[in-house]
Parts: C-alpha cells; sequence; structure tokens
C-alpha cells in the first residue's frame, strides 16, 4: 500500500465537509481509505497510531486541513490527492452563498434575529465561539469534541445564568421546534419533550413516538458529560426547566446510558418537582424500579418511548411476546440452518447506545457479552478488532473512526467487518443496526448489501448458512425512508426488526433456539 498526504495551510473546514470529502476519496477505485481532518495534536497523533503518517509534521496548527490517502498504488493515491481541491471546490460553490460570512460575529450581523448557534470548530476554539454565541443571547448547539470538562461547565454555567440551552460539547443530535440539528431524523410535532444525553437513543425514541403515532415538542441533546458527577446535570436540569414552561409538552422522556448515581437522584427530584409527567431511561440502572408520582422508570429505549406515550394517552399492544409469536417461524427456520459449531453471536453497531442496550438485553439470555464499550468492564475486548465469544461492537467509536468517516456515513468499516465476521465458521448471527436522517450515508441499507451477499456466499461455500437480524431506526419522512431501507435488507434475507430491544432479543433467541434444537 501506498501513503501519501497534502496539507492546506489556514483552510478550516467543517466536520460536515471533512466526512464528505473523506467517504468521496474512500469511494476512489483503489483507496483503501482516506482522511480529512483538521491538523489538531489529537487529530495528528490519532493518524500516526493508525498507520497513516509515519513522520508527523512540524509547522501545523489547528486551522490546516491535512488529507491523507492510502491505496494500492503510489498513482492512485497521487490521483486522489489531486482531487481534493477540485471536491473542496464543487462543495464550496454548491453552497452558493450570497453573503460573505466569515465568522460568529458577521453571521449574527446579518442574522440578528438569531436564536442558535451551532458550533462546528477544532475544540480549541471551540470554548472562544460557544462563550461568543451565549453572550449573544443564543442558545447553542455545540457539535464540536475535544472540548475539556472544564470548559464545559463554564459555558454551561453562564448558558444557566442568560436562560439559554448549551447542548454539547460533542452534541450529535437535537430536533427544536421541528428541526433537526446534527444526526435527527424527521419526525412529527406532538406532545412528548425528550432530554437525551445521547444521540442514537435519542433518535431512536424520537423516531419510535413518531412511528406509533405520537410526535415531539423538542428534543435536547445535552452532551454525554452532563449526567457526570462533575458537570453535575447542568444543562439537563436546565432543559428540564424549559420544557416545563413549554405550552406544547405535555410530557418528558428522559433517557441517558449509564451516569452519575448522585446527579440521576437529582435530576428525578427535578422531574418530581416540576409536576410534569416523566418517562425515564438511565440505561443500565436497576429495571425494577418502581414509579415516583409523575416519574416512570423503563429499562430500554422501546419501553421508555412506549411509556411516554401512556403518559399522553396513547395506549398500544407493544408487547415483544406479541410479534415474537409472529416471528416463531422465521425463528426456527434461522436457527434450523445453522450447525452445531455455530454458537457466536457477533453486534455490529454504528450507534454506541445501540451497542450498549443490545448488551442489556442480551446477557440475561447468553451470558457474557465482550465489548469495546463493555457494560462490565471485565469483559473488555483487548483488540476491537478481533472479536471473542458473543461480542458487540462499537464501530463509531474513535479507534475506528481515525481517518474514516463514521460507519453512519459510510459502510465500508462494516462492510469491511461483516464479512471478517462470517469468515469465522462459530459465528451463528449478525446483529446490526442501520441510522437514517440528516447528514447518515443517503442508503445505508444499500451500501451494506454487497457485504451481506458476499458473506452470505462465504457461509454456503463452507457448508453452513448464517443469520441476519437488524433495526432500521428512522421514519418514512426521512430522507433514505424507513420502508425503503428495510424492503432493500428483506430482499437478501435480513430479518428486519421494529426496534433495537427487539431486534437484540429475536438474535439471542435464535443462538438459543438453535441449542435447544442441537441438545446442547
Amino acid at each position: 500500500m501506498a501513503v501519501l498526504s497534502t496539507i492546506k495551510k489556514n483552510y478550516y473546514q467543517d466536520s460536515m465537509k471533512l466526512m464528505q470529502l473523506s467517504q468521496r476519496l474512500s469511494n476512489v477505485k483503489g483507496v483503501n481509505r482516506a482522511s480529512a481532518i483538521m491538523s489538531t495534536e489529537a487529530n495528528l497523533k490519532m493518524l500516526k497510531d493508525a498507520g497513516l503518517f509515519s513522520k508527523l509534521p512540524d509547522a501545523v496548527n489547528a486551522n490546516d486541513l491535512i488529507v491523507t490517502v492510502e491505496a494500492e498504488t503510489v498513482e492512485i493515491a497521487e490521483n486522489a490527492i489531486e482531487m481534493v481541491d477540485s471536491l473542496l471546490t464543487v462543495s464550496q460553490v454548491s453552497t452558493n452563498y450570497e453573503l460573505e460570512i466569515d465568522s460568529l460575529d458577521s453571521a449574527y450581523r446579518e442574522l440578528p434575529g438569531a436564536k442558535f448557534a451551532v458550533i462546528s470548530v477544532p475544540g480549541s476554539y471551540a470554548k472562544i465561539e460557544a462563550a461568543k454565541a451565549i453572550e449573544k443571547g443564543l442558545h447553542t448547539f455545540l457539535f464540536s469534541d475535544n472540548v475539556t470538562i472544564d470548559e464545559e461547565i463554564e459555558l454551561k454555567q453562564r448558558a444557566r445564568e442568560k436562560g439559554l440551552l448549551m447542548m454539547g460539547p460533542d452534541c450529535g443530535t437535537a430536533v427544536i421546534n421541528g428541526v433537526g440539528l446534527g444526526f435527527a431524523n424527521v419526525v412529527n410535532k406532538g406532545p412528548i419533550g425528550v432530554i437525551g444525553a445521547a444521540g442514537t437513543g435519542l433518535q431512536e425514541v424520537t423516531s419510535l413516538i413518531h412511528n406509533w403515532g405520537s410526535g415531539i415538542s423538542h428534543a435536547i441533546g445535552v452532551g454525554g458529560r452532563d449526567l457526570s458527577e462533575r458537570v453535575g446535570g447542568i444543562m439537563t436540569i436546565e432543559s428540564i426547566e424549559m420544557l416545563k414552561s413549554d405550552k406544547d409538552t405535555k410530557a418528558l422522556l428522559l433517557v441517558s446510558k449509564p451516569s452519575s448515581s448522585t446527579v440521576e437522584k437529582k435530576i428525578i427530584q427535578k422531574v418530581l418537582e416540576s409536576g410534569i409527567p416523566a418517562s425515564i431511561c438511565f440505561l443500565g440502572r436497576n429495571t425494577k424500579k418502581k414509579s415516583l408520582k409523575n416519574v416512570h422508570f423503563s429499562s430500554t429505549l422501546e419501553d421508555a418511548a412506549s411509556t411516554a406515550m401512556k403518559l399522553i394517552g396513547v395506549h398500544r399492544d407493544l408487547s415483544n411476546n406479541t410479534i415474537e409469536n409472529k416471528l416463531e417461524k422465521n425463528i426456527n427456520k434461522l436457527a434450523n440452518s445453522l450447525d452445531s459449531n455455530q454458537k457466536y453471536l457477533r453486534g455490529l453497531f454504528s450507534g454506541g447506545t445501540f451497542c450498549y442496550e443490545a448488551q442489556q438485553v442480551l446477557l440475561p439470555v447468553l451470558g457474557r457479552i465482550y465489548s469495546n464499550a463493555p457494560i462490565d468492564i471485565k469483559n473488555k475486548l483487548k483488540d476491537p478488532n478481533v472479536s471473542k465469544g458473543h461480542a458487540c461492537v462499537d464501530l463509531g467509536e474513535e479507534k475506528f473512526t481515525v481517518g474514516r468517516p463514521h460507519p453512519m456515513i459510510d459502510a465500508t468499516i462494516r462492510s469491511e467487518r461483516i464479512v471478517k465476521e462470517a469468515s469465522d465458521s462459530r459465528v451463528a448471527v449478525i446483529l446490526f443496526d442501520i441510522v437514517l436522517g440528516y447528514v447518515a450515508s443517503p442508503d445505508p441499507a444499500g451500501e451494506l448489501i454487497p457485504a451481506i451477499k458476499e458473506a452470505k456466499k462465504i457461509s454456503k461455500k463452507n457448508g453452513r448458512s448464517i443469520a441476519f437480524v437488524s433495526h432500521v431506526c428512522g421514519t418514512k419522512m426521512d430522507p433514505q425512508n424507513l420502508e425503503s431501507q428495510t424492503e432493500k435488507l428483506e430482499k437478501v434475507g435480513v430479518l428486519v426488526l421494529p426496534t433495537n430491544v427487539l431486534a437484540s432479543r429475536v438474535a439471542g433467541l435464535i443462538i438459543n433456539r438453535e441449542k435447544r434444537l442441537r441438545g446442547a
């Protein structure tokens, strides 16, 4: 393989453009992988660790764009590097701005009535820009990462003093007044206000609420560290106050991955004091926690969304047992197709929350689950590139995205892993998620189909079969269309379920059914 790089001085690009550029270069025939990132110290180190840089450049700063290509030959790598200017020019021309906007100040002068600022700059500059936005009285959506926890606390305290939202840092998703920010799905307006520390967790519950016939008033992302001991839930509490005062919000839904138990108690008390009916899901916490007045607890995202629906008077039969009974024939068929040597499940996720929730569902069914983001640290994979036993892998983790776009944008990482897992004669089921919405790949299911076909071909050649189970997170209104994506997967033999919880449970049932069929 040949690795070539180019550095463009003082050529800042936001995260979305960098992801798009990386994906376009990665799609060039003969290119193994391509990376377009800003030259922060952390990013350069990650490139070196990933083998995309043998020697770090000397004179670079965080505003310099660095593009690295790994290709089959030097000529292919050179041609790909030569495409960078044209790709960036097309991207900039297509934006077609009529005004010259080069800073937050100039943007605010042109839009003095603006209420929100969306910020995506290198982490070393993020605090300064977010502070400017807050001082101007703007609610702030901070997409940037690499912001220190001390800076986060300072920004959130400033925002709270002014009665503003400071969503983030590393905030991936929000929907405000029907407008999606970051990775967001197209959902109906309605009476449920959502607060989420996890991006894909927020996407799942808002999509389910839409698909089940209701809608949301607002969905506020607070960033993954907000419920930590140090940050103390500053923005979650502020969000509760805002939604409490919102005339269109009749019920609350709070979702988060594991967080500080002390902060959780503070959040619960705040919701109790608000008097608003609320559904709360702290993944990994006590699944049998009793309701407290207006507060109802759920152990999964599906249960949390269902409970929120009930709080506004919408009752549906969402029994997993009922659905599983209807799937009995499919489960038996897939279990019967496996041989006695196939005993492991491999989960390949683009969403970290889905990976965590799947482990939570599968642990009581299958026992020990290994992961690069495990529920129990004792089950952490030594090498996330190598599965062990039953395993659920978060492919959106930083280890996998260095030099590559996120798997919600580009299927390359997951396609490679699907084929790799299928080559293991002990693998029985591959479980995966598909996430639709703004910013995500325009055809995520279609991009995975060649890998699924190749995996099935490998299995058949070795006298085996392999079961694929998936959940598609999204709505019919998303650009990719939920029904269209589901249909594509089903045509190649993937069993598609309406929730991540149900997909995980069914995948586990296939493994257990196969064990019972062979008397294990």
